[in-house]
């Protein structure tokens, strides 16, 4: 058989102990091992998980030629659409397949019925015309050339041999410190045995945050991370630095490795700053809130109410608070005032808590102007 690819050992790589890669690896580490610490309190900052991974997704999608953009999905979203668009429904299923992620116990290994099951959620319901596949779940089973791209994948015949040795790679007994040179090499490795006839960018950047996820970068501990922004702040350097590495040269690799962890540190810093909430609060809310006051969605008293609850106590508010701002309007009005804003989503109470309520922003009356003030201050990825 003719070899028409450019093969290379898998092997794990180690950077010299003076490298900046070296650096960022500690750095790093040390980032996953840090509990989740701020002033933010948990039911403002964990809603954020949700709005990261629709703009994850949508930015997984944008990499492929996606040209949805972000206000197109999110008014499907809010209004609960059901949508034949197979450009929502792609967007869809990485939301869907990165919620198997997260349901998916830690200690669930990597492996090929693994990934079969995320690969057919990248694809459900769509045609191969339109992103989808013929055989989801299943290896190619015909050679692929990649439009613009020099590499050739290997032969069809030998993708099980690669990806089983892909899998052998993560899964085996290493030190947690070649954690994520591991992942950034299996990123790669993935990319280049392009296992499946259509979906593989869309599935390797599940397949990475899956492994970002078991070795603790993830929401058990705190930690929000959007690694599709890694990959699609711009899309050009993601495909220049891939296509470097197919040469299988070590500093070639190395490279590679120092560009996947440089995002990711960045990508985390940036979150963290959510963490402050005086950053959060001046920067994010209130302006999402006057956004949304500025376009009707809601009302005068709605927004006296919400940016209240930004200054109690825990970010919690209570009726006699409310109270404050409208003297001499009986409690019936008060009342009223909390249980149309609770009707409407925009407020919730915690469990432990029924008589306090936080502002909830992940609805139609609050999520666009959060998108926009996350947008002004750089959370989102360039391409988005």
């Amino acid at each position: 058989m003719t070899k028409n690819f450019n093969e290379y050992k898998l092997e794990l790589i180690t950077p010299s102990f003076d490298s900046s890669l070296t650096d960022l690896i500690l750095e790093l580490d040390h980032l996953r091992k840090r509990r989740l610490e701020g002033t933010t309190m948990p039911h403002l900052f964990f809603q954020l998980k949700r709005i990261f991974h629709t703009l994850e997704s949508i930015g997984s999608a944008r990499i492929e030629g996606n040209n949805t953009t972000i206000a197109e999905f999110i008014e499907t979203k809010i209004e609960n659409e059901k949508t034949k668009n197979p450009s929502i429904i792609e967007i869809q299923n990485v939301e869907s397949a990165m919620e198997f992620i997260d349901a998916t116990p830690k200690e669930y290994p990597i492996n090929k019925n693994f990934i079969s099951q995320l690969h057919q959620k990248v694809v459900d319901n769509l045609s191969p015309e339109d992103e989808g596949d013929r055989t989801p779940g299943e290896y190619r089973k015909s050679n692929v050339k990649i439009n613009n791209v020099a590499h050739t994948p290997p032969d069809y015949i030998r993708v099980n041999d690669y990806m089983n040795e892909l899998f052998d790679f993560i899964n085996s007994d290493t030190p947690p410190k070649y954690d994520l040179l591991k992942t950034a090499i299996a990123h790669h490795r993935f990319v280049w045995i392009h296992p499946f006839t259509n979906g593989n960018g869309r599935t390797v950047r599940l397949f990475t945050y899956a492994m970002l996820v078991k070795q603790g970068f993830n929401l058990a501990k705190g930690r929000i991370i959007n690694p599709t922004a890694i990959f699609c702040s711009d899309r050009d350097k993601y495909y220049e630095n891939l296509s470097r590495a197919d040469s299988g040269n070590t500093n070639d690799i190395l490279h590679w490795c120092e560009y996947v962890l440089n995002g990711l540190k960045e990508e985390i810093e940036k979150i963290d700053r959510l963490l402050d909430y005086p950053y959060l609060k001046k920067e994010i809310l209130i302006p999402a809130i006057n956004f949304s006051l500025e376009r009707k969605t809601i009302t005068d008293i709605e927004s006296k109410i919400l940016k209240k609850s930004l200054d109690c106590e825990k970010q919690l508010i209570q009726a006699a608070e409310i109270k404050e701002l409208f003297p001499g309007k009986p409690p019936q009005s008060i009342s009223r005032y909390i249980k149309n804003l609770s009707n409407k989503g925009m407020l919730a109470s915690p469990k432990n808590s029924p008589r306090k309520y936080y502002i909830k922003y992940n609805n139609n009356f609050l999520l666009r102007g959060i998108i926009d003030a996350l947008g002004k201050k750089n959370f989102l990825p360039k391409a988005l």
